[in-house]
């Protein structure tokens, strides 16, 4: 087993390589890398750094979903609970997206604490980066709207990080104040 920082490092290192290219949505079309490193330090700061297969999971957590990253790569080279967090926090990406989120929602409640946490910290990263200072209309309905899913999504996760809890609801209550 690798030592902590060397699993969080070389998480870091194979998602920066998978996700090579690849784009955030929206107006900042910023790498995608951020919104990783965003997912994987606010479970670091949850967990008070107590938590690294946590943290590494949050680093490849859409590794599975938009690579050829695969699950058993993931446990042979980092651990079986990477693996298996970042396996449950993958969407079947050949579903309908209203499919998809609507097995979000249903599924949130059924997830492994960690993998809970790790949804908890990916819609608050997501929402964060919806939120503008000039929205234009379509920009504001995708933010009311991927608010009120996120919500719901985040409504079968709560309970396990106060702190994560009251990190997303700010989230939530800012984007509704900027619409």
């Amino acid at each position: 087993m690798l030592s902590p920082v060397r699993l969080i490092s070389e998480a870091a290192e194979l998602a920066a390589h998978r996700h090579n290219g690849m784009s955030r949505k929206g107006r900042g079309k910023e790498p995608y890398i951020n919104h990783l490193a965003e997912v994987a330090n606010l479970l670091a700061t949850a967990t008070d750094g107590t938590d690294a297969e946590l943290v590494a999971a949050g680093w490849l957590h859409d590794s599975i979903e938009d690579t050829d990253t695969t699950r058993e790569e993931l446990a042979q080279k980092f651990s079986e609970r990477v693996a298996s967090l970042v396996a449950e926090c993958t969407d079947d990406m050949s579903l309908l997206k209203p499919e998809r989120r609507r097995r979000q929602v249903i599924d949130a409640p059924k997830k492994s604490a960690g993998a809970k946490l790790i949804k908890i910290a990916d819609k608050i990263s997501n929402l964060g980066a919806r939120i503008h200072s000039d929205p234009t209309a379509e920009e504001r309905d995708d933010l009311a709207d991927y608010a009120d899913w996120a919500e719901q999504v985040v409504a079968g996760c709560r309970g396990g990080n106060p702190w994560l809890d009251t990190t997303f609801d700010t989230t939530v209550l800012t984007a509704r104040a900027s619409l």
